[in-house]
């Protein structure tokens, strides 16, 4: 097999699996991403991932979906992009035709039912996990303005109840005004 048929094929795989064995919604399939594209085949830089993470949560569609479709095109261009969509909606797509045939004997099933109750207690850690490398990288940046953001949105979201697209949208102005302004002075320093 050359070189980009290899590429392809770990593309598709990769994804097939994370997609297979990741339970509860898109967020849990990003430090999965992250571990696979970043830290293991380092295809794609943390920072890369992080942007990529950002676009995929505030683009329409099933953020596991968008994320796969951002690390595809980034690693191979539109065909990695279409090799990753398909290993990411195949095994929902499976398993969902799966479960239609059983429906019946899956919802009144005691075993299947506290399984799904121990799944949402790994779902929720894998959340967690989420928030705290999020929060780690941007803190760790040392820079007032991401922190003050992120702190901000929290309360905007948890307490007022903001709706997200809101603080997606004015958290994009201020990035965009941020980097325009920092720009500017990088420019007008001597060299």
């Amino acid at each position: 097999m050359n070189e980009k048929a290899r590429k392809f094929w770990t593309l598709f795989w990769s994804t097939f699996q994370l997609s297979a064995f990741t339970f509860g919604g898109g967020f849990v399939i990003i430090p999965l991403m992250r571990k696979k594209f970043v830290e293991e085949l380092k295809w794609i830089e943390e920072d890369e991932m992080m942007d990529l993470t950002a676009i995929a949560q505030s683009s329409p569609g099933a953020i596991a979906v968008n994320a796969s479709i951002l690390v595809g095109y980034n690693v191979a261009g539109i065909p990695g992009a279409l090799v990753t969509i398909l290993g990411t909606i195949l095994p929902p797509m499976i398993i969902l035709t799966i479960v239609s045939y059983f429906y019946d004997a899956f919802r009144s099933n005691r075993i299947v039912n506290l399984v799904m109750t121990g799944m949402r207690a790994g779902v929720a850690a894998v959340i967690c996990d989420v928030v705290i490398t999020m929060g780690k990288s941007i803190v760790v940046m040392k820079r007032v303005l991401p922190i003050v953001m992120l702190v901000v949105s929290f309360v905007a979201v948890y307490f007022f109840k903001v709706n997200i697209m809101l603080i997606l949208l004015a958290c994009a102005v201020v990035g965009a005004i941020d980097t325009i302004v920092s720009e500017k002075k990088n420019e007008a320093r001597p060299i």
